[in-house]
């Protein structure tokens, strides 16, 4: 039997997709680690802060202190989560030399990119919607069909955001302790001070200005008000800002793949 090349077209449908199934099955292996670990972090910070907080259950525009802190956390550990997917699987695949067949297989910068970010993004929204079904008691359900497709738009984007922001961290990175610096002193700063334990209006002006900088805020109270039903933030400012930084983000990891920047041997 004669051998052809095989011409995978204009774009790489099953390569990307054997890469995404590989990102995904790289995380359900260890799930204790990736799935129940964040889900039981999250249900103590629920636990811990719903009794602390206790005395001002209601006095977050007018909605009960579980109700608006519930969506908060759910938000936060799918962002958390889908960075660390990316990020950790670049990494490893850089120490261990396997990168180099990722980058000679057919594959273009935008299917490399697309594999490795479903992989955070479908971490992310799996812990979001088991914490989502076990935190329903306090943040309850989406009233209608616009709150439900709000959720949807920044779970998805917001998962999408912070995978393409693990692997630009993953390629910067050289070794894990420069992972966990990426993760302690930028993404869990910008998660932890984006009002998803209190509202702004809980602070001094200025420090209410300080978050308004903070791009994770918009995402955060994106995706809680589809829940609570009110915004602190310009929700129009936020999709739109979501949507471009997503895009710069792709385009830049495309360029990391393309050039092969700290990839390559």
């Amino acid at each position: 039997m004669a051998l052809t090349v095989r011409h995978v077209g204009r774009f790489n449908w099953l390569g990307l997709r054997t890469l995404a199934a590989r990102e995904i099955r790289r995380f359900l292996v260890v799930w204790v680690q990736t799935l129940i670990g964040p889900i039981v972090f999250a249900l103590l910070l629920l636990l811990i802060f719903g009794l602390v907080m206790g005395q001002a259950r209601a006095g977050v525009h007018g909605s009960d202190y579980l109700h608006f802190l519930a969506p908060g956390l759910i938000a936060m550990t799918m962002l958390q989560n889908a960075f660390a997917n990316t990020s950790s699987s670049i990494l490893i695949a850089k120490q261990s030399g396997t990168i180099a067949d990722i980058l000679m297989a057919p594959l273009r910068p935008a299917e490399l990119t697309l594999g490795y970010a479903l992989g955070g993004v479908t971490r992310g929204l799996v812990l979001g919607l088991l914490l989502g079904a076990l935190m329903w008691p306090f943040a309850g359900a989406p009233d209608s069909v616009a709150a439900a497709a709000q959720i949807l738009y920044f779970a998805l984007g917001g998962s999408l955001l912070f995978s393409l922001l693990g692997i630009v961290g993953g390629v910067l990175a050289r070794k894990m302790e420069h992972i966990a610096f990426m993760s302690q002193i930028v993404v869990a700063p910008l998660t932890l001070l984006s009002g998803t334990f209190y509202s702004i209006e809980m602070l001094p002006r200025s420090m209410q200005e300080a978050i308004r900088f903070n791009p994770v805020f918009y995402l955060i109270d994106g995706f809680r008000s589809g829940y609570v039903g009110f915004a602190e933030s310009n929700l129009a400012i936020g999709a739109a800002g979501l949507a471009g930084t997503a895009l710069l983000l792709f385009l830049l990891c495309m360029r990391m793949f393309a050039t092969g920047y700290r990839l390559k041997p």
